[in-house]
């Protein structure tokens, strides 16, 4: 079961939310650091098709194995 808090306004957030808040951060700060390679690196490119997936799966309602698929993303990353 997944503990939750509550945040001014009456907002309540969950544990799974912090933690996707902080992942976003993490990948935009990558993309931040893609965006300073040459832009013909074949490197950058495809990192960054990977953080906007990442994004991407961050944002959504995700079932298990988009979880799973997330989990794996983000190891490979090392970020």
């Amino acid at each position: 079961m997944m503990e939750s808090g509550r945040v001014g306004f009456g907002l309540e957030i969950t544990k799974k939310q912090i933690g996707n808040h902080e992942k976003s951060a993490a990948v935009r700060e990558e993309m931040k650091r893609m965006s300073t390679l040459p832009a013909n690196s074949s490197y950058a490119a495809h990192r960054l098709r990977v953080l906007h997936k990442i994004l991407n799966l961050i944002s959504l309602q995700r079932t298990t194995s988009q979880d799973e698929e997330l989990e794996l993303l983000f190891a490979g990353l090392q970020i």
